[in-house]
């Protein structure tokens, strides 16, 4: 089934051929009872995710970096476009909980950053703990937040080669996104701290630490 785009300002049919995706929601079927909506960016899709979870279209409301996935919808997909007439990316948001997390900027990884900022490791830290980071989506394992909020011009790349083994707790940078590892697992990303806070219980609701949204702050321990 083709892709359906809605425009904030005029939606559009089934069978339309594509658009752009600037102003503009993509929205395309993944299953019966489950659409895919693309936006421009993980700002976007943090508003988006947050519309589509208070508009009550679907039993599950999955954000990433540029996509946000209903499945289990309770509506018809052309409900889903219609009513994407109502959103748009600057409108207002709910502040969602804050969560602290204690952590020791002692990373292997935290000089090379600071060279490659073209500062201090004192300036790498200020910045990290000056900053409130959102929580726009998880994956890569069970609790692994992908935390938004770094300035552009402090975006670094991944290790060439990726490390067999990161520690679990441990606080990294890649690109444009901070992360800490909830487990032990191979891993790309520069490592600038750790943590000792649990980031994924299965006995907790939700069982994720930074779950999608949520506000985070770097408290150094």
């Amino acid at each position: 089934m083709p892709g359906l785009c809605a425009r904030r300002s005029r939606p559009r049919a089934w069978g339309c051929a594509g658009c752009d995706l600037m102003g503009d929601v993509r929205v395309l079927p993944v299953g019966p009872r489950a659409v895919l909506l693309e936006v421009p960016d993980v700002a976007a899709a943090l508003s988006l995710a947050e519309h589509c979870r208070t508009a009550s279209w679907a039993n599950e409301v999955v954000p990433a970096a540029r996509t946000v996935l209903l499945d289990g919808l309770t509506v018809p997909p052309d409900r889903v476009a219609a009513d994407l007439a109502t959103w748009t990316p600057d409108g207002p948001t709910t502040p969602r909980g804050l969560v602290e997390l204690p952590i020791v900027l002692d990373g292997e990884d935290l000089p090379d950053v600071a060279r490659r900022w073209d500062c201090t490791r004192a300036e790498v830290v200020a910045t990290l703990t000056a900053t409130t980071f959102t929580s726009a989506f998880c994956g890569f394992a069970p609790g692994f937040s992908y935390l938004s909020g770094l300035p552009a011009d402090r975006a670094v790349p991944r290790l060439p080669s990726p490390r067999p083994r990161v520690p679990a707790g441990s606080v990294a940078l890649a690109g444009e996104w901070v992360g800490v590892y909830p487990t032990a697992s191979p891993g790309g990303w520069r490592l600038v701290g750790r943590t000792e806070a649990t980031l994924w219980d299965v006995d907790r609701e939700p069982p994720a630490l930074l779950a999608p949204g949520t506000r985070v702050r770097f408290v150094e321990a």
